[in-house]
């Protein structure tokens, strides 16, 4: 079965990863060591299955005004981004907010609400970021490196429980279908009442509209050709 991403020029095909056989993810840049990936032999250009299928779009809780949208490449003068989940750079396909230069990994974006994990008895809840800027400094469980307010981590609510952990220290799982939005500018739908709009419905359509001409007309400038 072919299949065609619109991050390249080929057409990819499923192939299943073999044990022992190692490829790199040109979506994420983090390695494909089991299940499938999209492969295209001929430039070596490899994608894991969530990164090759993930939706243009999504409506996601860390960044509720506006759907992020999945690019290519960052679109900054750096052609590098720092993961508002995690922290880390990243120099390939992410989900960002053009207007609020919000971006995140694609593994990031799709991370599980809850886990469980080895080393604690009790389920761990995804924490998104903080702007708290003097919080008392917690570490990791597992790796024992700071874990910062500014970032998301996998927490226990047990009162009685002090356990936090980085998301990649918790996890390696991804959940697509958590939350998909591939059509942002979809119609309202009608009011089921002939009773007339109010002044607040109004208004609110007339914001929606402002901010998706202004979302497309970031997008159209990323991707406008250079002035000669």
């Amino acid at each position: 079965m072919e299949y065609k991403h619109f991050s390249h020029q080929h057409n990819l095909t499923l192939y299943r990863v073999e044990p022992g056989q190692q490829f790199q993810c040109n979506g994420c840049h983090l390695p494909c060591q089991k299940d499938s990936i999209f492969a295209c032999w001929m430039c070596s250009f490899f994608l894991h299955e969530h990164c090759g299928n993930a939706n243009r779009y999504v409506k996601h809780p860390a960044h509720a005004p506006h759907p992020l949208v999945l690019m290519v490449a960052p679109t900054y003068c750096s052609a590098t981004f720092l993961c508002n989940c995690c922290g880390r750079p990243g120099t390939a396909l992410s989900y960002c907010c053009p207007l609020c230069e919000i971006d995140l990994h694609v593994p990031c974006a799709y991370l599980p609400l809850k886990v469980s994990h080895v080393n604690h008895p009790h389920e761990l809840f995804l924490r998104l970021g903080s702007q708290i800027t003097e919080a008392p400094t917690q570490y990791c469980k597992i790796c024992s490196n700071e874990v910062s307010c500014k970032y998301w981590r996998y927490v226990c609510d047990k009162e009685e429980c002090d356990f936090r952990v980085h998301t990649f220290c918790g996890t390696t799982e991804v959940n697509p279908s958590q939350y998909v939005d591939d059509e942002p500018d979809s119609e309202v739908q009608a009011p089921a009442s002939d009773s007339a709009p109010t002044a607040e419905d109004v208004l609110a359509e007339m914001f929606k509209i402002q901010m998706q001409m202004q979302m497309a007309q970031q997008l159209n400038q990323m991707f406008a050709p250079p002035k000669n």
